[in-house]
């Protein structure tokens, strides 16, 4: 195999074993749900009589850093 797809061999994988975590993790907390996921201050929820908008905004930022260092600590040689 050349380096390149050898490294996207690797990448694939290992972008399939941190959703198969996250989807147990999931799985886990299915009922109780993660409690401070979706209801962080930033997050904007607005609801009136026959309209709901919702966009978590702090919760994407805090995962997106999160993705950010996972992701950085598995890509570093």
């Amino acid at each position: 195999m050349s380096d390149g797809i050898q490294h996207i061999a690797k990448l694939l994988i290992i972008v399939g074993v941190v959703i198969a975590i996250i989807g147990v993790f999931l799985l886990l907390f299915r009922n109780t749900g993660i409690p401070f996921l979706g209801k962080l201050p930033g997050d904007i929820f607005v609801q009136k009589k026959n309209y709901t908008f919702y966009f978590p905004i702090a919760t994407s930022i805090l995962l997106s850093i999160l993705l950010t260092l996972i992701f950085y600590f598995i890509g570093r040689k």
